[in-house]
């Protein structure tokens, strides 16, 4: 095995342009940093998922709009302001007049307007369906018309890379990508490496760092390789996480990514989604399981147990965030309380069988995970073991997507969830159908919610809105949060590790965005062993 791992480090190493190591030219930047996404399938391409989407990051080579301050707050990029409208449903940006694209051409509001009309039409993660024209005004300033307020559109500006109408062919573009970023891609090398140099015409902050070659290795093989010396930088799983290796540190960066268990809300009545699958449970639709389970778990343990402590317990999917209520959360490890919350309800052990009942039905259901995440799989081996001294049997069912998404409605799924745009709240907890996807999978319903959540959606104001999405969690008497309906058993967040070498100086990473540890590369520096900047 060690032979093979060494063999593709050589294959990696080898192609293209040598690759510079932690001792090479020290503004030189070798990295392993993305395998949690992949390789980019179609390239480098803001309106096909590079730098937004399912996981959100610096895209390097493109300039968005907005970008996020250490501390996770939105701070201007390309724009100078903006402003909102008192119906919520036209926002106007104004961008700055001195930016130009890598092939010397200005940047204009028409390239904003053209990249965001495009990534309607486009295969982008980014739902963009709610945008129905963006107009450049004049060459700096552009207004976007939404069919509906939506105050989450924020997060759309925030994350789109901006993308030169006149260079701008879908086929091609990927491949060879023109935008105004701090770097530019001056070679990719597909399915091992891409490299990028600094932009000399980049307007903002120049980075220490001239040269990044980004690696697509595995996280096992970018293990090895720091093990080797062979990386300045690499992303590595859990497992890892108690390995030494000489000459590199462990940092592991917070991240809003929030592991839970989702509840099917609605009792078994026999109906079935458009697509067949079965609906309702009867033991996870008594809301005394779920606040029981919601009280009883001890959330410490499970982080200590199976994260190693890197992470932060979670209670409502959003503790992390600046739109999280913490009165929505509830005192947990109390094995006592949860046992009298069962039987105040009629789940007693009427048999001795260490199974509560209640009317004929056992505090019994299935809990469905990934069988490709070991993660996943530990997380609710440890939930079924804690949720048995309560009485609650739940059976584990380790198998494919396609069969989770067919049983989300009947059964609990250990789901990951990375809500860093707000949208997803509502998404998650608005009423809905039974349909194909696994936003709101419990299907619960509270009109309550549904107002505070399209009060949020529809606020022109971003403090207003967060008040809103605040009140959905908990109002007082009600919400999704454990305090109010319980509707999800939110476990923990999971820490991003990586393996630092010790000559770097990574500054502040952005707060809870774990996921993306280049999103302030400009702070980044190389020390020598004297804690100086080498270079300087």
């Amino acid at each position: 095995m060690v032979v093979v791992i060494l063999a593709l480090i050589f294959v990696f190493m080898s192609a293209g342009e040598p690759v510079s190591s932690a001792s090479g030219a020290p503004d030189e930047l070798v990295v392993n940093v993305y395998s949690h996404t992949g390789e980019p399938e179609a390239g480098f391409d803001p309106l096909l998922g590079w730098g937004c989407g399912h996981v959100n990051f610096e895209p390097l080579v493109q300039s968005t709009l907005f970008k996020s301050a250490d501390d996770g707050s939105i701070i201007n990029d390309l724009a100078t302001g903006y402003s909102v409208s008192s119906d919520g449903r036209t926002w106007t940006v104004n961008i700055r007049d001195d930016v130009k694209f890598t092939d010397g051409e200005k940047l204009t509001a028409s390239d904003v307007a053209f990249t965001f009309n495009t990534a309607v039409g486009s295969n982008s993660e980014l739902d963009m369906s709610n945008l129905e024209s963006s107009v450049a005004i004049n060459d700096t300033t552009v207004e976007f018309k939404l069919k509906e307020p939506q105050s989450s559109f924020i997060w759309r500006l925030r994350y789109i890379g901006i993308v030169p109408e006149r260079a701008y062919e879908k086929e091609t573009y990927g491949r060879n990508p023109v935008g105004s970023g701090p770097y530019k891609l001056v070679q990719w090398d597909r399915g091992q490496q891409a490299i990028f140099e600094y932009n000399e015409d980049y307007y903002g902050r120049e980075p220490y760092f001239k040269k990044i070659t980004m690696l697509f290795l595995d996280k096992d093989t970018a293990f090895a390789a720091a093990k080797s010396g062979e990386v300045d930088i690499a992303e590595i799983e859990i497992s890892n996480v108690n390995q030494t290796i000489s000459g590199y540190s462990l940092v592991p960066l917070p991240s809003s990514r929030a592991f839970g268990v989702s509840f099917p809300m609605q009792n078994n009545t026999g109906n079935r989604s458009l697509q067949g699958d079965p609906i309702g449970n009867n033991v996870t639709a008594d809301i005394a399981v779920r606040k029981a389970l919601n009280t009883g778990i001890d959330r410490k343990a499970i982080l200590e147990g199976v994260l190693y402590g890197k992470g932060d317990v979670e209670y409502t999917g959003v503790d992390q965030r600046e739109f999280g209520n913490p009165e929505a959360r509830v005192p947990d490890s109390d094995l006592e309380e949860a046992i009298k919350i069962l039987e105040a309800a009629g789940w007693v052990d009427i048999d001795g069988d260490g199974i509560r009942e209640k009317d004929g039905t056992e505090a019994e259901f299935d809990l469905y995970y990934s069988s490709s995440d070991q993660v996943r799989q530990a997380l609710s081996v440890a939930v079924s073991e804690q949720a048995r001294k309560m009485g609650i049997k739940i059976n584990l069912v380790g198998t494919n997507w396609d069969e989770i998404y067919a049983n989300q409605y009947s059964s609990a799924v250990l789901y990951a969830y990375s809500s860093i745009d707000t949208f997803n709240l509502y998404q998650q907890y608005h009423s809905k159908e039974a349909d194909d996807t696994y936003r709101n999978p419990g299907l619960y319903s509270n009109p309550a919610v549904d107002g505070y959540l399209e009060s949020a959606l529809r606020s022109p104001d971003q403090k207003q809105a967060t008040k809103y999405w605040q009140l959905a969690a908990y109002d007082g008497s009600t919400g999704y949060g454990p305090a109010g309906d319980a509707t999800w058993l939110w476990l923990v967040t999971m820490d991003y590790l990586y393996a630092v070498d010790e000559t770097l100086d990574v500054g502040t990473p952005q707060q809870n965005a774990g996921s993306d540890i280049l999103g302030n590369i400009y702070e980044w520096t190389r020390i020598d062993e004297s804690g100086s900047t080498s270079g300087e």
